[in-house]
């Protein structure tokens, strides 16, 4: 079975993804925000259907503005319902919204977005599951396990021979630090 790092490189869509984003570690809400909105809709679906429906994703999220997606009301719902850009699911959508304004207390508790994520850490993948059910909505083992690796919380994103794991080895991802 080949990985995503024999198959990504030199792809229009999961090429770029690969090179810069995936398993790459982020403090910047937006960029957690975004990563959270893509991989729950991505649940059922290819990564590479959400890929190129990203651009249409942020245009429909408020270039996902935590504070301006969490306001979101009926109407926003119905628009984004009606949006043929992006994966039409109403609990998707409505996970999206309900996420944002579950952001927005994690900033009360503890700052921000990322500084959730690193007052949990370490914690094993079961573990992290169990937090983001408790925490989030539209939260299972697959999009949990793709959210945290793809931004350096959990291994695994590239294989040990990846030129790219070698970058994001020296940029000390969560996973590689000492709890």
């Amino acid at each position: 079975m080949s990985s995503y790092c024999d198959v990504a490189p030199g792809h229009p869509f999961h090429g770029p993804y690969h090179e810069s984003e995936y398993g790459f570690p982020s403090k910047d809400e937006t960029i957690l925000f975004e990563r959270l909105v893509l991989e729950i809709n991505q649940a059922g679906l290819s990564w590479l259907t959400i890929l190129k429906k990203r651009e249409a994703f942020k245009a429909a999220y408020a270039g996902f503005d935590v504070d301006r997606v969490a306001a979101f009301k009926a109407r926003d719902k119905a628009r984004l319902l009606k949006d043929a850009g992006i994966i039409r699911n109403r609990l998707k959508i409505e996970a999206a919204i309900e996420n944002a304004q579950r952001i927005q207390a994690l900033r009360e508790s503890h700052g921000s977005f990322a500084g959730w994520l690193d007052a949990h850490h370490p914690l094993s993948k079961e573990e992290w599951v169990k937090l983001f059910k408790k925490t989030f909505r539209f939260t299972g083992g697959e999009i949990v396990g793709e959210f945290l690796m793809s931004l350096g919380y959990l291994p695994g994103a590239h294989r040990d021979d990846c030129p790219v794991h070698k970058r994001i080895v020296k940029l000390k991802p969560a996973w590689a630090r000492k709890a």
